[in-house]
């Protein structure tokens, strides 16, 4: 059995000579090994094939009953590091509160484990009849929420 710890210091190693980081290392029951990368400017496949071949020189023969995969962290999936966070200030997110609540809006700053995103709500305005539109911040913490992910937006 391959210690998940040993191949998470090895991607670490391939990842000092350039701008990816590591989201997630995974083994599963059927014996696979799947390791997720990702890169502010997205990830490259002939990246992946580079770390997929360091791995298997450094792993050697304790590879042989694994099957390994090497890819991005999925494009719609759950952010699994701060660093996700980062990446995608500016961009429509969907924010899932510790209550299930779906809340959509744009990433707007990232602080720690703090983040804010920027909602549109109707709120009544002084000498204004209807209601209108105004963007709200609001404040979440990491750990606080379900799942936060990027919003495709399809025009």
């Amino acid at each position: 059995m391959i210690d998940k710890n040993v191949v998470k210091t090895l991607v670490e190693e391939w990842l000092q000579k350039g701008d990816y980081f590591l989201v997630d290392v995974t083994e599963t029951a059927d014996d696979r090994i799947v390791v997720e990368i990702d890169h502010a400017d997205g990830v490259w496949i002939e990246d992946c094939a580079d770390l997929s071949r360091f791995l298997q020189e450094r792993l050697g023969e304790q590879l042989d009953t694994y099957e390994l995969e090497v890819g991005s962290a999925g494009i719609g999936q759950p952010f699994k590091v701060p660093q996700q966070y980062v990446n995608h200030v500016g961009k429509n997110v969907e924010v899932v509160d510790k209550d299930g609540k779906k809340i959509q809006g744009i990433l707007s700053h990232v602080d720690g484990d703090l983040f804010t995103i920027t909602v549109q709500e109707k709120q009544h305005v002084e000498g204004k009849k209807r209601p209108v539109m105004v963007d709200v911040d609001k404040t979440f913490n990491m750990n606080d929420v379900k799942s936060t992910k990027y919003l495709l937006a399809f025009k």
